[in-house]
């Protein structure tokens, strides 16, 4: 079975201090998060003193987060001095730090003494306009998008609101921390590829793996539904050019029927074990069986990798054997881009487990695919693009309302996900998004890998149409 996040863990868990003026709701922000009133709440400001830390645990996202004292400016050797001294220890050790403003008090001076300070700081920032429930928020977090960290995750950490918003924004730094928890550098050129093969039962997985292995590691036979747990194999790739031997760390699944079809009780946990599989892999080959060609299950399969976010890449096995090849090469081809419209192209490759034959060039494009997924563009490229695109192609106004998209950033790579910033962009309808997706795709060599594109719209507290 893989080892997932958080199982024989050998690095701490990633962390978040909680930063903000007194008062901001940060110990309620904590208390929320861990799931137990672990820090002392009350109206009164100053209430915490020393560092608090607990176990946060944010729709699947589990980090340790640290609750501090309100950040004052006072003298190093009063007591509230002594509590920032502590404040910025917390931050020097932290992943990201989450500054926390008040969205009904507004930005205060102290606020932005605290933005400058962390700007000066290490640790990456998100920042959050705590007490935004209703409308009374809504002008404090505008104000809180000129301390010059984006705009701001609107929450409420007393009624839990928000909180879809705030794992968005803590992801990209918490999952990047993750995926080092192998005590290794996922994006270094020597990392090794993690490389899921996933499918219909009998589709020929294992035997693959045996074959790139060159022994029989894993048990094979006629019989569909060998293989119960996903297991992960450590290998060296050597390139047929000479180049350097490159590790891929194979992940061999078991069999996905039909959902209806699965009754066993045994086989419901081998088909959650691999698609545990494939939340673990960067890259994820979809195996079919070229005698059967492509099944309604196949894309369903490859669908949900893709909304995983994982690279894609669909092989046909037993090549060797197939008749009428390339028909049934066109139309699988044609197939895949109608059934997987929202990522046209996906690499469409042929192998044959029995003779080897394909091995290599699958190997390469895995590797090139990876690439594309873990690929970052600066924003000044991206922006200077951006204006291209709405140059040639402005948005539409939706009842007369004039959608202003402002700013285009790229928020994490594994997969590309960027943010739109601008006035009404949440209105921009789907045929615009995928148009913007699909010249960041073209413009940026992503190719046929998952991209994400969210909306950001800043919430006017003047437009009375808006609820």
């Amino acid at each position: 079975m893989v080892a997932q996040p958080g199982e024989n863990r050998t690095v701490p868990l990633p962390t978040v201090a909680i930063i903000g003026r007194p008062n901001v709701g940060k110990s309620t922000l904590f208390n929320r998060l861990v799931g137990k009133r672990l820090a002392l709440v009350d109206d009164r400001p100053g209430v915490t003193r020393d560092r608090r830390e607990g176990e946060a645990h944010l729709l699947g996202l589990e980090f340790r987060i640290i609750d501090t004292a309100g950040f004052e400016d006072e003298d190093p050797q009063s007591l509230p001095g002594r509590m920032r001294t502590q404040t910025e220890a917390a931050v020097r050790e932290a992943d990201v730090a989450l500054f926390i403003v008040d969205a009904r008090a507004g930005v205060t001076p102290l606020d932005e003494e605290i933005a400058r300070w962390l700007r000066s700081a290490d640790a990456p920032v998100v920042l959050a306009a705590n007490k935004a429930e209703g409308r009374a928020g809504e002008a404090g977090a505008i104000e809180a998008m000129a301390l010059g960290f984006g705009d701001p995750v609107l929450i409420s950490a007393e009624h839990g609101e928000g909180v879809a918003d705030l794992f968005e924004a803590l992801l990209p730094w918490i999952d990047e921390k993750e995926d080092a928890e192998d005590g290794e550098d996922p994006d270094a050129p020597d990392a090794p590829l993690k490389l899921a093969i996933v499918g219909r039962p009998n589709a020929g997985k294992s035997t693959l793996i045996n074959k790139i292995l060159g022994q029989e590691r894993l048990i094979t036979g006629p019989e569909a539904g060998i293989t119960r747990d996903s297991i992960a194999i450590d290998w060296e790739w050597t390139p047929p050019d000479g180049g350097d031997a490159r590790r891929v760390r194979l992940i061999d699944t078991a069999g996905m029927r039909k959902r209806a079809r699965v009754q066993d009780k045994l086989e419901k946990l081998s088909v959650a074990d691999a698609q545990r599989a494939v939340d673990f892999a960067e890259v994820v080959i979809l195996l079919l069986d070229a005698t059967k060609g492509l099944e309604v299950q196949d894309l369903k399969i490859a669908d949900a990798a893709l909304q995983e976010g994982r690279a894609l890449i669909v092989v046909m096995n037993k090549w060797d054997v197939a008749e009428d090849a390339s028909k049934l090469f066109n139309g699988v081809k044609a197939a895949l881009d109608e059934g997987l419209a929202q990522v046209r192209g996906v690499p469409l490759l042929t192998v044959s487990a029995v003779t080897g034959k394909g091995i290599d060039t699958v190997i390469k494009v895995a590797f090139e695919t990876r690439d594309a997924w873990s690929r970052r563009v600066s924003t000044g490229q991206l922006n200077r693009w951006f204006e291209r695109a709405i140059e040639a192609n402005p948005p539409p106004a939706p009842g007369g309302k004039r959608i202003k998209p402002r700013y285009v950033t790229q928020a994490k790579t594994r997969p590309p996900s960027f943010i739109l910033f601008g006035t009404r962009v949440d209105l921009l309808p789907e045929s615009y998004r995928r148009y913007l997706i699909n010249g960041i795709r073209k413009e940026f060599g992503f190719g046929a890998v998952p991209v994400r594109l969210t909306m950001r719209a800043a919430r006017n507290p003047f437009d009375r149409d808006k609820s």
